[in-house]
């Protein structure tokens, strides 16, 4: 027998970090998990833990670094700035991976401007970071990945959708609708394309204004949101392949995109029993019952060609 696979690290770090620049600020608050893989094989195999960069070690790093890294307001930058830590510090470590998520703050507006230190929490969606950083062709010579995307944008449309024409069988009990609501809790991930080099930590903010993280982010919210309101949706299969299209063709850096899409029902309520008709779209369906499960799940990528 043999040790094939070994990382490990710290999940669930609560980071909250404030940026002040004079009167005004700037927040952020991030969940993180961050783990690293090396020449750690001992730890398991032989009960030797001079290997092992503690993984409370590693949580305050992840502290330390919110204080001191200049890219704290920048997920994508702040979290390969974590994960190249872990990879340039340690001479044994070869690979980190960290994983962010960002919580939502937004700055209330006051006589119609941004107030300068107080926000809301006006949504539970959470803009997401994955970054892989590998030092295992030498510390020179590292290379990375980097995903961002969306998770829990929960999103409604009370018409403007259809569901037609599908395969037909012995199972078959749904019945076909031109209109009907379509909601759904966007889950999205979009790979970003980086510059041949390596990576550093030097080197970030170049690595920012070639990829241009944050501006892909923004772009990809705003064509899902524009996108899911505005087509008429022959399915959630053909709205997210034209999400994923729009994605790629406005912004060059993205190399593919990801949907998973759970469809959250809304199912009428039967009223017959009150002399009430309520059971056909689109017209006289009006009061439903929203249900948690079962849900269908479509999921796509879509990649350059």
């Amino acid at each position: 027998m043999s040790l094939t696979f070994a990382r490990y690290g710290k999940d669930k770090v609560r980071v909250f970090r404030i940026v002040r620049n004079g009167d005004w600020q700037d927040v952020a608050e991030y969940t993180i998990c961050a783990l690293v893989e090396g020449k750690i094989e001992t730890s398991y195999t032989q009960a030797d833990n001079t290997c092992v960069v503690a993984t409370d070690s590693v949580k305050n790093t992840v502290n330390v670094l919110a204080k001191t890294s200049p890219h704290v307001l920048n997920p994508a930058l702040f979290a390969l700035h974590i994960a190249l830590h872990f990879v340039t510090k340690y001479d044994h470590l070869s690979k980190s991976v960290v994983e962010l998520q960002q919580f939502k703050w937004s700055r209330i507006p006051v006589n119609g401007k941004d107030h300068k230190h107080s926000f809301v929490r006006d949504g539970e969606e959470k803009l997401i970071f994955k970054v892989e950083v590998d030092a295992t062709e030498g510390k020179d010579k590292i290379k990375g990945s980097v995903t961002g995307g969306m998770k829990d944008l929960l999103v409604l449309k009370s018409s403007g959708s259809a569901f037609e024409n599908f395969y037909v069988d012995e199972y078959t009990t749904l019945t076909p609708v031109s209109d009907r609501i379509l909601s759904t809790a966007i889950d999205s991930e979009y790979t970003y394309a980086l510059p041949t080099g390596p990576l550093t930590i030097d080197g970030l903010a170049d690595l920012d204004k070639a990829v241009k993280f944050q501006e892909v982010a923004k772009s990809a919210k705003t064509i899902t949101l524009e996108l899911f309101a505005t087509d008429e949706s022959a399915s959630v299969q053909a709205t997210m392949y034209k999400m994923a299209q729009e994605i790629l063709k406005e912004n060059s850096t993205v190399s593919s995109v990801t949907y998973r899409l759970p469809n959250k029902h809304y199912v009428p309520v039967n009223l017959s029993f009150f002399k009430l008709e309520n059971m056909t779209p689109p017209d006289k369906a009006e009061v439903f019952t929203p249900l948690e499960s079962p849900s269908g799940l479509i999921m796509a990528t879509v990649s350059r060609a």
